[in-house]
């Protein structure tokens, strides 16, 4: 579980994170095949963050809460 400091982690455009999935809240999570993958922040949704990850040579675009993120 995790402490309430890191789910008021505010995160700018621009920071590196690290997803990790929280199975906790699954219907905010992306899919599984980017757990462990580092991405850029690009923008905001809401309570939400776009975040932008290399798979391969393809550029992905997730929109995850910040429970599933983790600043590196």
């Amino acid at each position: 579980m995790k402490g309430l400091s890191s789910l008021l982690q505010d995160y700018e455009v621009g920071q590196r994170v690290a997803i990790k999935i929280d199975p906790t809240r699954i219907e905010t999570a992306p899919h599984r095949r980017f757990h462990g993958l580092t991405g850029t922040i690009v923008g905001r949704r809401g309570s939400a963050y776009v975040v932008e990850v290399f798979l391969g040579d393809k550029r992905k675009t997730l929109i995850t809460e910040a429970e599933h993120l983790r600043p590196v």
